[in-house]
């Protein structure tokens, strides 16, 4: 990778409030990477699950506006780090791109152009892809030897799969390869595409913490120490939400920025943030 690869960067709701260290460990790994996010400037929330479960061409307009920004910016690609929003972003764009009649509508709610030609990405991809994992590998600076770790994708990045175009909606490999090109072991087990509950929090506990207690249980059963996330409302529920276990749960970019060379004033930060706590199974492969 010989120069430096830009991306208009939407960090959505999220990680700016309870996922506060995700933001963070993006930022840092960006920049290890040479990766240059810059952000959206006036940026507003895309509508997430509640939206499109509300009023369709509210779903639309919400997205939109933020896509509609970066044209205005100039920016040909937005880099986003939730898999909802991301799933929102490549809807809408597939959605309105097939419907003139529509996307006029929408233009006139959000009162500005828009013409659907912003790519989006996950940063999973980004980072996995456009830097590569040999360019990856070669930056290492902290193997995370000894840490197997079980990769998890719920339902935003993979399906449907016609839309997000992202991996296998069955047995996705992206975050898996990250994981093995950072020197930690990613294990299989059946639950790595499985619904956590995502928007059922506060409306229906009971079926979230029976979705993330299956998902933890398979995780530990594969040999796993952890989990590993690419969305802050699967991290919330993950982490919260889990009952008679105690699996530590981590973002993908917490994982990647310490095998990176992240200073320990920077992933302490993150590492303190988690309910179940990293700090142990970190501690135990002397990786902090």
């Amino acid at each position: 990778m010989g120069k430096t690869i830009k991306y208009g960067y939407y960090p959505g709701c999220s990680l700016e409030t309870t996922a506060k260290e995700y933001n963070l460990s993006i930022e840092v790994t960006a920049k290890l990477l040479d990766v240059e996010l810059v952000e959206l400037e006036d940026w507003s929330c895309c509508g997430a699950s509640s939206g499109h479960s509300t009023n369709y061409e509210l779903s639309l307009a919400l997205p939109a506006r933020n896509l509609a920004i970066a044209e205005k910016a100039k920016l040909n690609n937005v880099a986003v780090a939730c898999a909802a929003c991301f799933l929102r972003f490549k809807q809408t764009n597939h959605d309105l791109k097939a419907n003139d009649e529509l996307r006029n509508k929408v233009e006139k709610l959000i009162d500005m152009p828009y013409s659907g030609n912003v790519e989006v990405k996950h940063l999973v991809d980004i980072f996995a892809n456009e830097v590569g994992l040999d360019e990856i590998k070669k930056r290492v600076r902290k193997p995370l030897k000894g840490l197997k770790l079980a990769a998890y994708y719920g339902c935003y990045l993979v399906r449907p799969p016609e839309i997000t175009n992202f991996d296998d909606p069955e047995n996705p490999q992206m975050i898996d390869n990250l994981l093995s090109a950072i020197g930690a072991e990613p294990v299989e087990y059946t639950h790595k595409v499985e619904c956590c509950g995502g928007s059922l929090l506060l409306a229906r506990m009971d079926i979230v913490v029976k979705l993330a207690t299956d998902i933890c249980k398979a995780a530990t059963d594969a040999g796993a120490v952890g989990i590993v996330t690419a969305c802050p409302l699967c991290m919330a529920n993950l982490d919260t939400r889990q009952s008679g276990t105690h699996v530590p749960i981590l973002h993908f970019s917490e994982l990647l920025g310490l095998a990176l060379g992240a200073e320990k004033k920077e992933y302490d930060v993150w590492l303190k943030r988690h309910i179940n706590s990293p700090i142990g199974i970190l501690k135990a492969q002397n990786l902090i």
